[in-house]
């Protein structure tokens, strides 16, 4: 992997806390882990746009009641978008029709999170989801492992959804180290047989509590043998909870990325995040 070139873009005015983003023919949809919204906005324009996620939403709500909307995946015209498990209040998943731009169904999975804690092993107070990714066939979620355990686990499941019958897997990864922390899973994105992932370093051991900022990696899983190929450090200061694919070519991968600053200051910042393949 060659070299990398990371550049802020510009910022959108009336999203907070952003956690995820997807990119479709010159607009953004986001996510924010205390919103209650799904987001659009449209770079031609700047127009923002807001749908509603759960019922009476906000763009701030009180990090003990919010849902914590944490991770986004698209398959051909829905978007699904989990809540990170952390407490009881954050196990749903929406599906949202893109086209529509509407919310068509919500889902509980309170019992497919306990499944996949007790198979991975991880504690309920250590079970933190930010990021997922479904290719039709497979759903990969990633588990950050920000509690006390550290538990950076990615999840597989096989199954078309996730209320049908399923296998799971689970792998569990040793991310590099900033001043000794361990840095951990914020997001993921599928080219071709390979998963991109996110991964920053918190001076904190609690899925509930932030923590000092101290930089931010890139890194990629080779889903055919599920190990790690590669992790780069693109940050000392930024905490990057989102990524999608902005263009890909054989020469280079753009990656837009959005930033967590922790606040309730309705303002995010995105970045674009270039990948030399040469």
């Amino acid at each position: 992997m060659g070299n990398f070139t990371l550049e802020l873009l510009f910022h959108i005015i009336g999203i907070g806390s952003a956690s995820g983003l997807f990119y479709k023919e010159n607009s953004l949809l986001l996510i924010g882990d205390n919103s209650g919204f799904l987001y659009e906005y449209h770079l031609d324009s700047k127009a923002l746009e807001q749908y509603p996620l759960i019922q009476n939403p906000t763009a701030n709500i009180p990090k003990s009641e919010k849902p914590d909307f944490e991770s986004i995946t698209h398959f051909q015209d829905t978007l699904y978008i989990f809540g990170s498990g952390s407490t009881s209040k954050r196990n749903t998943m929406v599906e949202f029709d893109l086209n529509k731009k509407k919310k068509i169904k919500t889902n509980n999975l309170v019992d497919l999170y306990a499944v996949m804690q007790s198979f991975g092993d991880i504690k309920p107070e250590d079970f933190n989801l930010e990021g997922a990714v479904y290719d039709g066939d497979n759903w990969y979620l990633f588990n950050r492992g920000n509690g006390s355990s550290n538990k950076n686990t990615l999840f597989t499941l096989h199954a078309k959804k996730l209320t049908d019958e399923f296998s799971l897997l689970s792998n569990d990864y040793k991310l590099p180290k900033i001043k000794g922390i361990r840095s951990t899973f914020t997001d993921g994105v599928l080219i071709n047989d390979k998963l991109y992932f996110l991964a920053t370093v918190e001076d904190t051991q609690s899925t509930y509590d932030d923590g000092a900022i101290l930089g931010s990696f890139i890194g990629r899983i080779d889903l055919e043998t599920m190990k790690i190929d590669f992790t780069k450090k693109i940050t000392s200061i930024n905490k990057f909870e989102g990524i999608t694919i902005f263009s890909n070519s054989k020469e280079k991968i753009e990656f837009l990325l959005c930033e967590d600053k922790d606040t309730d200051e309705l303002k995010t910042a995105i970045y674009k995040l270039v990948l030399d393949l040469k």
